[in-house]
């Protein structure tokens, strides 16, 4: 499963890279708008940052299909290789992914809620489809089983696309889905952070320290020795 930043603040995205294995950014209208800066000027920023080869997905905003198809023509214009234009799946947007795939532009299907979404989106050519797990959730739907039951679809049906599992609340929900073996998550760099944060994994290390130091003196490592 791919491990996916779900945010623009290039501070936050500099300090996951430096820890740990992630596969790139997804943002979306919401994220670029907290910036409070121009929105193409946060996005070089972060390409500059991740590199070419790392994924890059960006939402069009436009409300019909033409105007989507422009919007993800400036996208890819500007943000180059490996970007993947976030598309919503409604019919205008289905419209928009069938033309952007046969351009051999890279569609996220996004605001997805239900599997017929997903597989339609799918059917529309689509590299990834997104499900919102925990407005799902809010919804009274159980966030996880629909992903995985796109996931199941995707498989069954012989369709390439992958899921891309978006708005997480907790690392629990991730887990699941990485042990079921989705395509990708993309999460924000507070649920990244927790995937470690444990009381009693910092008690053993603290401990191991101790004991060494006991050994060999205070602030002493193994270069010391």
């Amino acid at each position: 499963m791919k491990l996916i930043i779900d945010d623009a603040n290039i501070d936050q995205i500099k300090t996951i890279y430096e820890y740990y294995p992630v596969d790139g950014v997804t943002t979306n209208p919401t994220i670029l708008a907290k910036s409070k800066r121009a929105p193409y000027e946060v996005l070089r920023e972060i390409r500059g940052f991740i590199g070419g080869q790392a994924e890059l997905h960006v939402q069009v905003v436009a409300r019909t299909a033409a105007g989507m198809m422009e919007d993800a023509h400036r996208i890819v214009k500007e943000l180059g290789e490996n970007t993947f234009v976030k598309v919503p799946s409604v019919p205008e947007g289905f419209k928009a992914m069938m033309a952007l795939n046969r351009e051999g532009i890279a569609v996220t299907a996004t605001a997805i809620y239900t599997p017929m979404q997903a597989f339609l989106a799918a059917k529309c050519g689509a590299a990834y489809a997104a499900p919102y797990i925990n407005r799902i959730d809010n919804m009274g739907y159980n966030g996880i089983q629909v992903a995985k039951n796109i996931h199941d679809i995707f498989r069954n049906n012989g369709l390439k696309t992958q899921v891309l599992a978006a708005s997480f609340k907790n690392s629990q929900q991730l887990l699941e889905l990485c042990e079921y073996g989705v395509g990708a998550s993309t999460v924000s760099p507070d649920v990244i952070q927790v995937l470690v944060k444990n009381q009693a994994i910092d008690s053993a290390v603290e401990a191991f320290i101790h004991d060494f130091e006991g050994l060999t003196g205070s602030g002493k490592t193994m270069s010391d020795c």
